[in-house]
């Protein structure tokens, strides 16, 4: 896979495939830990954002990298960039 180039300032988030079911789409599960504001405890947040995968190459369980990009539908304003870990 040929590596992209973005211009400006844009999000690059890393987390795991859960669908690949859509032709060129992925959708991807994104954790982050949150600082609960009164417990002082941290609380894991999953957000799912669909992302681009124009060579249909990702798979369920594999760790990607995707970055903020225009819309390009309804719902997918994500782009794959690398998959860094495939699934067994």
């Amino acid at each position: 896979m040929a590596e992209l180039k973005f211009k400006g300032n844009r999000r690059v988030l890393t987390g795991m495939v859960v669908s690949d079911k859509a032709d060129k789409t992925i959708v991807v599960r994104v954790e982050t830990l949150v600082k609960h504001p009164l417990l002082k405890k941290y609380v894991r947040r999953r957000n799912k954002f669909m992302a681009h995968d124009p060579a249909n190459e990702c798979g369920i369980g594999d760790k990607v990298q995707i970055v903020e990009y225009r819309p390009l539908s309804k719902q997918k304003r994500w782009h794959l960039v690398k998959i860094l870990e495939k699934a067994v």
